[in-house]
């Protein structure tokens, strides 16, 4: 995929070697610079950075190429002829976005972590189904309008079968630090962008119980394969579909260490820009102020692929 990307980016005044670096993943906004913002005062405080790459209608139209990660040309008609190659997958950005942002910040980090809300939770949850061996820490999906489920009899994209992960193996994904979030008030059936079809029907009537069925499918069936889980759920007291009240919790939960998760069964807490090339990307070139840490927040111009 060679197309050009915006990425919008937090560092803190404060970093090191191992700072952690969080993936945040808009919804369908395309918001990506509004995230960015929603975590600068808890990357502040918490010490991590933030990197929140623009998927642009432009050069990801519609939700093939964002929300079901351009694995096939039509997600919802997916065969052998319309499988697109899993480097123009939009998952396969950020492994080497996370590589090329340590190397800009000196940062000998081996994991990232992932924050995604609405049609972001959407890819965070897909991505761990379709690139397992990611080097991802921990995994936030937050209001997610709808889920793939780790079934191989269901078709793809709300199964796994006729995809590249129909045969993965769920030992890899059950045993990762994977988080569901979800607003106690998102529970509007008629909400806008939802989707409405027979399938997703059948996962609830709403977000909210979309990501009950998700969770509770999911761990009953570890259970049954006698597998570790490791997931969690929550349900956030007195939030609707808003990402801008999940982020400061989503921040406590992955980098605070004093925020206690839920687990099933369910409970409730209140709880400038740089015109960069990524793959060539030379030490010496100007940058403002002679160093990316120098600038507090921007954006940077990436050529992706």
């Amino acid at each position: 995929m060679d197309e050009s990307m915006d990425v919008y980016y937090h560092v803190p005044d404060e970093i090191d070697s191992k700072t952690p670096i969080l993936m945040v993943l808009h919804g369908g906004g395309r918001n990506a610079d509004d995230y960015r913002d929603a975590f600068i005062d808890k990357s502040n405080s918490l010490g991590f950075i933030v990197v929140a790459p623009e998927f642009s209608q432009a050069s990801f139209p519609g939700g093939d190429s964002y929300n079901l990660g351009n694995i096939f040309v039509d997600g919802d008609n997916p065969n052998s002829e319309t499988l697109n190659p899993e480097n123009e997958w939009s998952f396969s950005i950020f492994d080497p976005l996370f590589t090329y942002v340590k190397d800009l910040t000196n940062n000998t980090s081996q994991t990232y972590d992932v924050f995604g809300n609405s049609a972001g939770g959407q890819v965070a949850h897909r991505l761990l189904l379709f690139k397992p061996n990611s080097p991802i820490n921990k995994i936030i999906t937050c209001a997610s309008g709808w889920y793939t489920f780790p079934n191989s009899n269901i078709l793809f994209p709300y199964g796994l079968e006729s995809s590249p992960a129909e045969n993965l193996q769920l030992g890899q994904i059950f045993n990762k630090d994977f988080k569901i979030m979800i607003g106690s008030l998102d529970n509007d059936p008629n909400a806008p962008g939802l989707r409405h079809t027979e399938e997703a029907e059948l996962q609830g009537a709403n977000r909210l119980e979309r990501a009950m069925s998700f969770f509770q499918y999911s761990q009953d069936l570890s259970q049954s394969l006698v597998l570790p889980y490791s997931w969690t759920f929550e349900i956030v007291d007195g939030v609707g579909h808003d990402y801008a009240s999940m982020a400061p919790l989503a921040s406590d939960w992955l980098y605070s260490g004093l925020y206690s998760s839920c687990f099933y069964p369910f409970c409730s807490e209140i709880s400038g820009c740089t015109d960069l090339n990524a793959f060539n990307y030379d030490a010496s070139a100007d940058v403002d102020d002679g160093s990316c840490i120098d600038i507090i927040y921007g954006c940077m111009d990436i050529t992706a692929f």
